[in-house]
C-alpha cells in the first residue's frame, strides 16, 4: 500500500459490511472549543447542533484580509483559555489581564475566509482585536460566527443539507484512547522517545471513546452515541499543530513523525474520525454507550 512503512494497523480495506463483536464502548470524554486554535475545556454533556457541539468554534481569528489564523503559524493561541460567558466569552493568557467578550449583536458584517470557505462573520470590538493583538504579537481581529447555517464541509464527503461552524473541515471531531495508547506505544519505539507520551489534547477532538480496539474507528462509517447517530464521513489528516505542546506552545517532532512511520497514505498522516450528526438536537453525556451501525473491514482511514 502506498506510503505505509511500518505494519501497525489492521488488514486493508474490503468493502464488505461487518458485524462488531459484543463489546461496550463508552464516550469518556467530551470538549468543546470555544475559539478555533485557542484551548478547549472538557464537559459532562453537551447539545448536538447541526454544525458542532453548542457554542464550539463559533469564534475565530482573522488577520487584516480576513483570513483564519490558526496556532499553526502562531503557536502562542494554544495559550489562550476561552470560557463561555451568558453574554460573551472570557478570555485569559499569561502575561495578560483577562477581558470579557460580549457576542456582537449581528448587525456589523465582515467577509471572512475559513480556508476555501468564504462566509460573513460579526467582528467583536477593538478592545478584543487588540487583546489577541497584544498576546499573540501581529495584528489580529477576532470574529464571531452569528449565523453557522452559512458554510458547507467538503461536498465530496457530506450532503446538501450539511453544515459546519468554524472548524477545520467537519462538525465533529471522534478519536479513542485505544488508538492513542497504541501511537504513543509506536512513539516510545522511535527515534524522538524522548518527547514522551502525547496527550489526548493534541488531536484537539470533541468526542473521545473507549473500549474499541485500536484503529477500529478506521473502519466505522455510521455510529449512534447516545440518541445521536453520526455519520463518520472523513478520517483526518493531521498537520504541524499536532507538534504544538498545548502547555508550553513549544513545537517537538512527535507525532507526525511516527504518523508518517505508520499511519501514512496518499501523502497524508492519519489520526481520529470526522463525524456530521443525522439527528441533532439531543444531548451527549459522558458514560453514553455507542453503537457501531454500519463499518466496513478497514485497515485504512476513511478518504
Amino acid at each position: 500500500m502506498p506510503g505505509l512503512t511500518v505494519p501497525c494497523r489492521v488488514p486493508p480495506a474490503s468493502s464488505a459490511r461487518v458485524s462488531l463483536a459484543s463489546v461496550a464502548i463508552t464516550l469518556t470524554g467530551l470538549h468543546r472549543y470555544p475559539i478555533k486554535s485557542c484551548r478547549g475545556h472538557a464537559l459532562g454533556q453537551a447539545l448536538v447542533e447541526p454544525w458542532g457541539l453548542a457554542g464550539d468554534r463559533r469564534w475565530m481569528l482573522v488577520d487584516d484580509e480576513g483570513l483564519v489564523v490558526t496556532a499553526r503559524k502562531y503557536p502562542r493561541l494554544v495559550l489562550v483559555t476561552p470560557e463561555l460567558d451568558p453574554n460573551g466569552l472570557r478570555v485569559q493568557a499569561p502575561d495578560a489581564d483577562p477581558l470579557l467578550v460580549a457576542t456582537p449583536d449581528g448587525h456589523a458584517l465582515t467577509a471572512v475566509r475559513v480556508f476555501s470557505s468564504h462566509v460573513s462573520a460579526t467582528p467583536a470590538s477593538e478592545q478584543a482585536h487588540a487583546w489577541f493583538s497584544k498576546v499573540v504579537g501581529t495584528p489580529l481581529r477576532l470574529v464571531y460566527l452569528d449565523d453557522p447555517t452559512q458554510r458547507r464541509p467538503n461536498p465530496a464527503y457530506s450532503r446538501e443539507e450539511d453544515r459546519v461552524s468554524f472548524a477545520d473541515g467537519y462538525p465533529l471531531l471522534l478519536a479513542t484512547e485505544e488508538s492513542l495508547a497504541a501511537l504513543n506505544d509506536l512513539i516510545a519505539e522511535g527515534p524522538f522517545a524522548q518527547e514522551g507520551p502525547v496527550p489526548m489534547r493534541r488531536f484537539r477532538p470533541n468526542l473521545v471513546v473507549a473500549g474499541a480496539p485500536a484503529w477500529a474507528e478506521d473502519g466505522w462509517r455510521v455510529v449512534r452515541i447516545g440518541a445521536v447517530r453520526f455519520r463518520a464521513v472523513k478520517a483526518c489528516d493531521r498537520c504541524v499543530f499536532t507538534t504544538i505542546d498545548p502547555d508550553t506552545a513549544r513545537k517537538g517532532k512527535e507525532p507526525l513523525t511516527t504518523l508518517a512511520r505508520c499511519r501514512r497514505w496518499d501523502g497524508k498522516v492519519w489520526f481520529a474520525i470526522n463525524l456530521i450528526p443525522d439527528s441533532p438536537g439531543a444531548a451527549l453525556r459522558l458514560g453514553d454507550q455507542i453503537e457501531i451501525v454500519e463499518q466496513v473491514r478497514t485497515g485504512e482511514p476513511l478518504r
